[in-house]
């Protein structure tokens, strides 16, 4: 007897589904897909339960007859494709004929469906793959499927599925991802029985993007158009200065579908050059457009991969694109006097992280003036910030020479502080210093606005403000509690991303005892209403959007306390002086003075060194003397 069999049809499609249905958002790409494939205008997506208990996808497309809809049930059965070539013509988002079969196959599958030169409709009642009811039924045109208790015959599949809200934020995420390529279609979602995301049609795709991303693209957008022959690159990328930490905000499509490219993903990022720093990601969507035979989709079982037949040429005209579209809106920008690059002459916001390699804005100031002795405040500058916590206003010229600088102990105190590990190394920083020795330092004035450079004993000093006051403001926050929390006068609204909202969530309680108060405000909205004293406010939403993305990138791998470090650091570095800004004396004197309190102040939250030393001999060396 052979030992070889032949699969059951049930077997088959149950081990097909393992690789088409790996979620309930797998369920909802597929459905909404043959959605607009039928040619929709308008898709309501329900889910109960995160998908759990009930998906239902109703819209109003071209329908099926009763006898292409008990054949759209069997394996293999499409309206899409026919022949060997046109595999290589593929114009639909579906096309193997295996997502229906797959879904009945792990679930109580109805469908139901009416054309539109027909009276009544039909319905197909299927469980575990097996067809149970069929009949007549009066539906409004278009298609109804109905998918209930997903992988209740496979039991080892569905103890795989995570919590309700993490669920549904994949679900979320999905559903905007298509939406962002459909503009003029209508997508409703709605969570037990509640609205979640109303995507109204559009003409406008921007329109469409900006309601996808949220608040902080709007005006903050700008358009990528390039083409090079057949291949067209069209779509909406962020400022420069609105980003995020990870790539979650990027969508990219081809030919209208959402994919997940490495090659086309590092294209657009080179098209940012220089202008992105390190770990930061913009926001926007690139649809890509060429000959369907230039592109092969029938790679993965999911359809989110797609291989080039010109991968190279794709990639530099996605970088191509981006960049013009940055270099047109860096032109615009100095044509509106040089004060931003966003759409409106709307101004810069802060950047989020160190920006010491950003140049000061272009002043034509002659060699050296930045390393200058003189350390004075300008009349036009805002209040600078009080290394306390607080605001005060600085207006006063002052010398360092007539500062209360305090000079450096004794030469064996500062060989204590400052020799080098090793006598060759010519740059080097010191792991543990004593209590009270930053404010020993004798400060000699400020570089590029971004370095404080002091001389201790026999070496050079420089000292990085964003860092070393970043360190302060983190322990602050580490040891300060809620005694730190100040409320809101007018308390700030965040749309986050489904993701994002179920992340924020789960540690909203945490970030109380901080002194940070989040509180959700209805689907995937929350209302910051109390943030710590030490923190501007100006920036929150922005803060709390990326707290939240953070967490998602973290996952659960890590534990809680970590996790709650990574948002104190979020903190600390949004509300730290800046690289660029100019400081007074006094304010020199008091983040040196806190520096010394801190207990590691030679390295930032992140890691980087606060501040690096020169001995005299180095320098000497570097000379030639």
């Amino acid at each position: 007897m052979s030992i070889v069999r032949i699969l059951p049809d049930i077997l088959s499609n149950k081990i097909a589904a393992g690789e088409v249905v790996e979620r309930p958002a797998s369920v909802v790409k597929e459905l909404v897909e043959n959605a607009l494939d039928a040619g929709s205008q308008s898709v309501t997506i329900e889910i109960e339960k995160g998908g759990r208990a009930l998906i239902r996808i109703s819209d109003d497309g071209c329908g099926m007859a009763p006898d292409d809809a008990m054949l759209a049930i069997e394996r293999y059965a499409t309206s899409k494709i026919y022949t060997d070539e046109d595999l290589f013509n593929i114009t639909t988002l579906g096309f193997r004929g295996e997502a229906l079969p797959s879904i009945a196959s792990v679930s109580k599958f109805t469908l139901t469906s009416r054309p539109e030169d027909r009276d009544v409709g039909c319905e197909i009642v299927m469980e575990g793959g097996k067809v149970k009811q069929v009949g007549e039924a009066g539906v409004p045109k278009g298609t109804q499927i109905a998918i209930s208790h997903l992988f209740f015959n496979t039991p080892a599949r569905r103890k795989f599925l995570k919590g309700e809200g993490t669920e549904m934020s994949h679900i979320g995420d999905t559903v905007s991802a298509i939406a962002l390529a459909w503009p003029a279609v209508r997508f409703r979602l709605l969570h037990n029985g509640k609205l979640v995301k109303s995507w109204p049609a559009t003409e406008s795709l921007k329109q469409r993007v900006e309601e996808v991303l949220g608040r902080d693209v709007r005006g903050a957008l700008h358009e990528v158009t390039l083409e090079r022959g057949e291949l067209v690159v069209h779509g909406f990328v962020s400022n420069p200065q609105v980003t995020r930490s990870t790539t979650s905000k990027i969508y990219l499509y081809v030919n209208g579908r959402p994919v997940k490219d490495r090659v086309v993903l590092n294209a657009l990022l080179s098209g940012y050059r220089p202008r992105l720093m390190k770990g930061r990601f913009p926001m926007g969507m690139i649809a890509i457009t060429l000959p369907c035979d230039w592109v092969d989709v029938n790679v993965h079982p999911a359809k989110n991969e797609v291989r080039f037949r010109d991968a190279s040429a794709v990639a530099d005209a996605v970088e191509a694109g981006v960049s013009a579209a940055l270099c047109e809106a860096d032109k615009k920008s100095r044509r509106f006097g040089g004060t931003s690059s966003l759409e409106g002459g709307r101004p810069l916001e802060p950047s989020l992280a160190p920006v010491s390699r950003v140049p000061v804005a272009a002043e034509s100031t002659p060699l050296f003036e930045e390393a200058e002795t003189a350390i004075a405040v300008e009349d036009e500058l805002p209040p600078a910030y009080d290394f306390t916590g607080s605001f005060t206003p600085s207006f006063v010229e002052e010398k360092v020479e007539q500062a209360p600088v305090g000079t450096f102990p004794k030469e064996s105190s500062s060989k204590e502080i400052f020799d080098e590990k090793k006598e060759r190394e010519e740059i080097g920083h010191s792991e543990e210093r004593p209590l009270g020795q930053f404010e020993g330092l004798r400060v000699i004035g400020q570089f590029a606005r971004t370095y404080i450079l002091c001389e201790g004993g026999d070496g050079l000093v420089l000292i990085d403000q964003h860092a070393a006051h970043e360190r302060i403001v983190f322990e602050k926050l580490k040891a300060g509690g809620q005694r730190l929390s100040q409320r809101l006068l007018m308390p700030e609204t965040v749309e986050l991303g489904f993701k994002e909202a179920d992340a924020l969530s789960a540690i909203s309680d945490d970030l109380l005892a901080y002194g940070l108060e989040v509180e959700h405000f209805g689907g995937t909205t929350f209302v910051v209403k109390s943030v710590p004293g030490i923190l501007a406010s100006d920036t929150m939403a922005r803060l709390v959007a990326e707290i939240a993305e953070k967490m998602v990138a973290m996952g659960r791998r890590d534990t809680l306390e970590k996790a709650l470090d990574e948002c104190l650091i979020l903190m600390a570095c949004h509300c730290a002086i800046r690289a660029g800004q100019k400081l007074s004396s006094n304010e020199i004197l008091s983040l040196l003075k806190e520096l010394d309190a801190c207990k590691e102040p030679s390295f930032c939250p992140h890691g980087r060194p606060t501040w690096i030393r020169w001995s005299q001999g180095a320098l000497e060396r570097s000379f030639k003397r």
